[in-house]
């Protein structure tokens, strides 16, 4: 690929990322890591970050959660409650299921009701990998007294 090419390619992906939510100086847990992951995705959140991606063993606080599921992962609401641990207040998760078509997609319904059960809310998807469809989930916002 042309090197300005790539930049501008880099550059969108970055801007999407800031999108989804990611900024400099975030902690960024990640779940369900595995090799058929998009490593040049991860590689674009720790460049915005500013810092590794922390695995599943990290306690302390995160700002944002990246969650990696496959449909035969198991339940996604224990996945989301578990990925809820870490999360600071205003924090976000970001789960990435395979796209359409491929091996263990997780259909937007299915995804919805999860999220709707661990007490998070849909908040967007971000078109920022050709392989894994990306979500914002947050958490609903009180009602302000």
């Amino acid at each position: 690929m042309d090197t300005s090419v790539q930049g501008q390619a880099e550059a969108a992906q970055g801007t999407m990322l800031a999108k989804v939510g990611f900024v400099a100086g975030q902690i960024v847990q990640e779940f369900a890591w595995d090799d058929d992951v998009d490593e040049d995705l991860r590689l674009a959140i720790e460049g915005v970050v500013g810092s590794p991606l922390e695995d599943e063993s990290y306690h302390d606080g995160a700002d944002a959660v990246l969650v990696w599921f496959r449909a035969d992962d198991g339940d996604l609401v224990d996945t989301l409650v578990d990925a809820l641990t870490n999360l600071v207040d205003r924090g976000f998760v970001v789960l990435c299921t395979p796209r359409t078509g491929r091996d263990g997609h997780v259909e937007p319904s299915d995804i919805e009701d999860a999220a709707v059960t661990a007490g998070l809310h849909p908040a967007g998807v971000a078109n920022v990998s050709r392989t894994w469809t990306v979500a914002r989930l947050v958490a609903p916002r009180s009602a302000r007294r």
